[in-house]
Formats: structure tokens, sequence, C-alpha cells
């Protein structure tokens, strides 16, 4: 059963998943969508379908609609949550993987960029969980059995490093514990426009999904909605007009470094979602702005990598410390920003 008053998703994610589509019959009466809803979908209750309709994971023809909303023939009703549907047979993939470290416990991933982490609508194939359950066998899983096998948290399609991968179920449990107790060491590496005025510091907001578009997160900072979330930042070198910092995440939230570092001012570079993808610093115009349109061409998509895994071990409880190189695409641009000369 789908629990709609559950959506918190995991670590980074920027997917929505539809679990249902309807298409009303031709001869259906006028009625309300929460009992419509009722009558086609078994073992939800009416207070889980109303709050689904409130927090607009139920549309109706792609819009959002109030819990009055009575149904029409042919109208289009989908249902879209955060975490991907739970009754997914996931399609083992002979995929290759970049793996730093392994034994019996865990695996660490080197993820590239462009790879969807979980299988969810219109990406079924060629995900880091299809790839991983044709390498392992039977990881563990969230939830009773049910969620995505053997992960622990999760990192944005385009977002590119480091994920630790539980292989039995004791693993899953005393990792999933560490992320609880924001005792994982997590760092990112992450190219924003402009200079911040402060070297370091840290960023207090809670985040939570704008009422405008539900892809992308707000950040919210009387706390009055989402849910509380720190970022710690430290500038690493300053450039003409992009700055290369250091993010060392404190809480876990969907997009929270992307949504956070646009908040006081600095969108990651190259980030169509929060707007890091147009010329924000600079005259937009002659050979600066071929400049930057490379520079989008190179890496296009944003500048966010994670970079460094710090938890101790579920066997040796020992504390143990991953790190990756920067990725090709990142690297490049870096190298851009640093040779760039107006």
């Amino acid at each position: 059963m789908i629990d709609y008053e559950e959506q918190e998703t995991a670590e980074d994610s920027d997917e929505l998943y539809e679990h249902h589509r309807i298409v009303v019959d031709k001869g259906q009466a006028l009625l309300r969508v929460d009992k419509f809803l009722m009558d086609r979908l078994p073992n939800v209750t009416r207070n889980k379908l109303q709050s689904a309709i409130r927090s607009e994971s139920v549309q109706v023809n792609e819009k959002p609609v109030k819990v009055s909303y009575k149904v029409k023939p042919l109208d289009v009703i989908t249902i879209t949550l955060a975490e991907p549907p739970r009754d997914t047979d996931i399609v083992p993939e002979n995929i290759p993987l970049n793996i730093l470290y392994e034994d019996n416990e865990l695996l660490l991933v080197n993820k590239a960029a462009g790879m969807v982490v979980h299988p969810a609508y219109n990406n079924w194939t060629g995900t880091l969980v299809n790839a991983l359950t044709y390498h392992l066998q039977n990881l563990p899983t969230t939830r009773n059995g049910e969620g995505r096998p053997g992960l622990i948290h999760r990192i944005d399609k385009d977002t590119s490093g480091l994920l630790v991968i539980a292989k039995t179920e004791y693993s899953m449990a005393y990792l999933a514990k560490q992320f609880y107790d924001h005792s994982i060491e997590r760092t990112y590496y992450a190219l924003v426009w402009g200079v911040p005025k402060q070297d370091a510091g840290t960023i207090v907001g809670h985040v939570g999904r704008s009422p405008k578009d539900r892809k992308v997160m707000t950040v919210y900072p009387e706390g009055d909605y989402g849910k509380h979330a720190v970022t710690h930042y430290k500038v690493l070198r300053k450039f003409k007009y992009v700055s290369l910092v250091q993010c060392n995440l404190e809480t876990g939230r969907t997009h929270q470094i992307r949504a956070h570092m646009k908040y006081i001012g600095h969108p990651l570079f190259s980030d169509a979602t929060y707007g890091g993808d147009k010329i924000l610093q600079g005259v937009p115009n002659g050979t600066y702005k071929s400049f930057v349109e490379n520079a989008f061409k190179i890496m296009p998509r944003q500048a966010l990598h994670a970079k460094s895994l710090g938890f101790i071990h579920p066997e040796t409880k020992e504390f143990l410390q991953f790190n990756s190189n920067l990725p090709e695409d990142f690297r490049s641009v870096l190298e851009k920003w640093e040779l760039y000369e107006e």
C-alpha cells in the first residue's frame, strides 16, 4: 500500500515517480475525485487520498485540483510521488560500475553524471539499481522488503560522485542509522555563480517543494514549511565570475545544496532547474558570452560532485573515508575558468 502521508525522499533525489494513471470511462457520472479514487485504489484511506490531493500529488489533466473536484468522462488522473513505485520489478542489466571499494558488507560506487539511481517512470532501465542487481545478488531492501535494493541514500541523476551500497540487511540498518543521526561525513564540490561574501559559512533554512513547481525545492527560512536543513560551505577557489565551493551536509534533503546556494544568491553553474544555466555574472555579450556558452556545452548539467563519504564500517567499526576525483567535464570547466581572461 502506498503511504501518501510519508513522502520524504531519499538524499538528494530530484525524481518524481508516477504511481497511477487512470483514464476516466466515457460513461462515468460526475463524482468527487477522492471518492472516485477510493473505488479504484484498494487499501487506501480517504484521508490519505485527500492529503495527496492537497499536496498536488494527484493531478487531473496535468493540473492540480481541489478535493471537491468532480471527475468527468475521459479525465486523465495521475498520482505522482517522490518515492518510486514499491512493486516495480528490477530487471538486472550488465552495466559497468565504477566500484571504488567492496567487501562482504558494502560497496562504494562512483556514479557518473547522467545515470539515474533508481528505476522510475520514463527510466525503467539503465539505472544504478539495474546494474547493482546484475552484479550482486540478494541485495537488502527497505520498508519490509520493498523499496530501493541496497540503497541508503541517492544523488541526483545529473550529480556525479560517491554512493554507499549495503550488501546485507545488517549493514543496511547500521548505515541507515548513521544517516539518520547525521553522523555520515558528506563532502560535495560545487561550482557556483559569483563569490560568496564570506569565505566560509553555514546555511540554515527549511527545504520544501515549491508551491509553483513540485520538482523545484524552495528554502523557507522561517521554518513554516519543509524540513530542517543545514549546509556548511567553504570557498576553495575564486575565479572572475564563479567560485569552487566545498559543501558539507549536516542534513540530507532533496536538492539541499542546490536550493541553499541559490538562496544565498549563488546558484550552481549550469543548473537549469535553479537558474544557473544563464549568465548570472559579467556582461552577457561578446567573447565572454561565447566562453560561458561553450562551458555550458562541456558541462550541460549542474556543477555538483559528491566527492567524499566518511562513515563507521558496520562490521569492523572503523571509521572509513573515501574520496573521488572530479569527473572530466567538471575538471575541464574549472580549467577554462582558471585560464579565462577578459
